[in-house]
């Protein structure tokens, strides 16, 4: 059929005759200062798709799905051109045009329809909305990648998630979230803040994780990332622990669970009426709980379950993720973290065995493996030697050799070194030692048994999380202003959100936990001039990293002033007027020497004096869908290529590496690096400054080995490696497959999750 001879069915159900050069115009408006593109060529792939009776919206779709074809590393422009017929389309089924509507208009309407929280209304008059609209800017919506439109589309703009209607456009959502963050703040700064916090959000300088970007602004007040459940020896914490992953799950937040204080199989029960059945229904049991909501249809629940190596169960536990074996001894839709410590390692490094032991039957040691290294390798040595007590033992080379086989053919078998967690931690662990991290390893905080979903004597640990986007400084001082920005909305948010469970509203109160990264640093690296693997990126990681904990320390100093410190102040070794600089790995000083740059000294003295609002400040975190919104690369990852495709929900999404064409001979890509030293000593580097843990992933091409297998010794290496620099976690294992050089990522796991930006 001729295009010119088909009908279209308008929105309102009318039918006309199509208009092409209508269409063309839209595509030439989208095309406007952008180089490589063409519209004739994007008109012409769509018009090959038009058939008679088409609906307008679907000619919509169909002009930006040829466009997004386009995209290439040769040609990116086309993810702008997508992006922005998108933007045009999005505002269309939100708006019934182009053009947005007033603010307070906007905001009144949502409210009414309940999609939007009644506070706005109650706590900002029409004249402050009309404020907002005057320092909104909409045309920022045109500096987006169409793989962030199609993640803002899929997951953060307010919706019927049933039938697909949208409601709202981009920057209502970052000014409504600022006004949000900022509504209790004084009548006459309060607007200062908003509009500073939306500059910077909007353009990209700071990044704001999913439950944020999804839910501030709704009726749904839980929007911390990432929540840590310590899970203790009995059926009544057991149960309750399970009722907390429910509800936790069900408000978008990952879950870390450290479930290694249950008893082995085999234990006694009420002295030998009964022997225990061990780990493995527990976990099968929390699993059911992680996969029984899906949060919203924003993502899937996910979580990890932490236990020590030295578990008496610890070989039927890390095979649990294995394909092979039958359902009744597989727990595989849960990830797990292996807990290590310097005498696991010793014992590796000299030959030595390992013990395993079942918790309940050696007492003091699973507490003392956290909070006191000394005292564990005291009592390790005496349940060791006594006959008495249940045990077994392997020879530590085959135990860590089991483990490393296990994360390398799952990809999602993770490490916690737990004595790093708590020497190099701004919590005394002799007062909160830390026990576990969470599903995506870079939070690391105090936990309590939780013994009962009400309970308060328990402790639930939440963290909220945000990032800096490294590709958009010029300078490191310009962290000052967006640290202060970043602690305040997140503090703020601490009081805004609400609680679903009482041990994890006294365990924020208390502790008022932050956890802010980093996007875009393969980009930092690049525009630089320096790279991953051979040292040239050292100095200026150290300098990176310590203007951000210095400014975050600074600002989070400066709040407390204002509102006091957090309640548990007194749990840190700040409040001894110990800093990261003093606890750190020291083995780092031999690769990197930069000295410090910042007043620190000064700073300690102001912590000592007025305290620190926060107990933690930072974590880096992956940020999969947020580096996409801001077209950043992936935390702190180098990309696999040029272009990543990203395969969602929403269909396969390319995006291409900032500032490609000017910067190509500069970025080192993942499979170019030939091992994984450099960039663990750069982990190292952070981890310098970083309060809280690091997810850093290791990553092999077993095209580099003989019969293409990674050697195990490499394996080991790196990890010897990684706890010498004083790394507290590994996440993923990533092995090349070979398939291709592009960036292929699922929208799964911890992505899936949620403790992720």
């Amino acid at each position: 059929m001729n295009n010119s001879n088909i009908k279209i069915t308008k929105r309102d159900g009318r039918c006309e005759a199509i208009d092409l050069d209508k269409i063309h115009k839209v595509i030439t408006w989208a095309a406007a200062g952008l180089d490589q593109v063409s519209v004739s060529e994007v008109a012409l792939k769509a018009h090959l798709h038009f058939t008679d009776g088409i609906t307008t919206s679907d000619i919509h779709e169909t002009v930006i799905k040829s466009a997004a074809d386009l995209i290439t590393e040769w040609t990116p422009d086309y993810q702008y051109l997508a992006a922005r017929l998108n933007i045009f389309h999005l505002r269309k089924k939100a708006y019934g045009r182009y053009t947005p509507p007033k603010l307070a208009d906007h905001v009144a309407s949502m409210v009414a329809a309940k999609r939007y929280d009644a506070s706005l209304t109650s706590d900002f008059s029409a004249e402050e909305f009309d404020q907002m609209d005057a320092f909104i800017d909409h045309s920022r919506d045109l500096d987006f990648s169409y793989a962030a439109v199609k993640q803002l589309e899929g997951k953060y703009l307010v919706q019927n998630r049933v039938n697909g209607e949208i409601y709202e456009s981009p920057q209502f959502l970052y000014v409504l979230i600022g006004a949000c963050l900022f509504a209790s703040y004084p009548q006459d700064t309060r607007m200062d803040y908003i509009k500073r916090f939306y500059d910077a959000v909007s353009t990209f300088k700071i990044s704001l994780p999913t439950p944020i970007m999804a839910g501030v602004r709704t009726p749904t007040r839980q929007f911390s990332s990432c929540v840590l459940i310590e899970c203790g020896d009995s059926l009544d914490s057991i149960s309750a622990t399970s009722s907390a992953i429910v509800r936790y799950v069900s408000h978008r937040a990952g879950i870390g669970v450290n479930a290694g204080r249950i008893r082995g199989l085999g234990s006694e029960i009420r002295g030998g009426e009964a022997f225990h059945t061990g780990c493995i229904p527990f976990y099968k049991h929390f699993q059911t709980a992680v996969k029984s909501c899906s949060q919203g249809g924003v993502r899937g629940g996910a979580a990890t379950l932490f236990y020590p190596i030295w578990h008496i169960e610890a070989e039927s536990l890390l095979v649990l993720k294995n394909n092979r074996g039958v359902e009744e001894n597989r727990v595989r839709h849960l990830d797990y973290g292996v807990q290590f410590n310097k005498l696991m390692y010793e014992r590796l490094i000299k030959g030595g065995n390992i013990s395993l032991f079942s918790p309940s039957d050696v007492p003091g040691l699973y507490d003392a493996f956290f909070a006191d290294q000394v005292e564990f390798e005291r009592l390790y040595n005496i349940y060791e030697n006594d006959p008495a007590i249940r045990k077994k033992t392997l020879k530590a080379v085959e135990l860590f050799s089991m483990f490393m086989q296990e994360r390398a053919s799952t990809g999602r078998i993770y490490l916690q070194n737990v004595d790093h967690c708590n020497t190099h931690s701004p919590f005394d662990p002799a007062k909160a030692p830390i026990r576990q991290s969470n599903l995506c390893l870079e939070i690391a905080l105090p936990t309590k048994e939780l013994t009962d979903i009400n309970d308060t004597e328990g402790e639930i640990a939440l963290c909220t999380l945000a990032a800096f986007n490294l590709g958009k400084l010029n300078d490191l001082s310009e962290l000052e202003e967006l640290a202060d920005l970043l602690v305040r909305a997140l503090d703020s948010l601490l009081d805004y959100q609400e609680y679903p469970v009482p041990a994890a509203e006294k365990g924020s109160m208390d502790r008022r936990t932050l956890g802010v990264g980093v996007i875009n640093y393969a980009y930092y690296l690049a525009k630089n001039g320096v790279k991953y693997s051979n040292g040239s990126a050292k100095g200026l990681t150290h300098r990176t990293f310590e203007a951000i904990q210095f400014y975050l320390l600074k600002a989070s100093n400066k709040l407390a002033k204002e509102y006091g410190t957090c309640r548990k102040f007194s749990d840190t070794r700040y409040a001894a007027g110990e800093l990261p600089i003093d606890n750190y790995k020291r083995d780092l000083d031999a690769i990197c020497n930069e000295p410090l740059h910042l007043d620190w000294e000064g700073l300690r003295q102001e912590i000592k004096t007025s305290g620190l609002r926060n107990s933690t400040l930072t974590a880096l975190m992956p940020s999969e869908t947020s580096s996409q919104i801001s077209n950043a690369t992936n935390g702190i990852e180098p990309p696999r290529g040029y272009v990543s495709v990203k395969a969602s929900k929403d269909g396969i999404l390319k995006q291409v590496v900032p500032d490609l064409f000017e910067l190509r001979d500069q970025y080192e890509l993942l499979w170019d690096i030939p091992n994984n030293q450099g960039y663990l000593e750069l982990v190292g580097i952070m981890q310098k400054f970083v309060d809280q843990a690091i997810s850093a992933n290791t990553n092999y091409d077993p095209s580099k080995f003989p019969d293409n297998k990674v050697p195990m010794q490499i394996l080991l290496k790196d990890l010897l490696s990684s706890y010498k620099l004083g790394l507290k976690t590994l996440y993923y294992h990533n092995t090349r497959d070979g398939a291709s050089d592009s960036q292929t990522d699922l929208d799964e796991g911890c992505e899936g999750g949620a403790c992720k930006l």
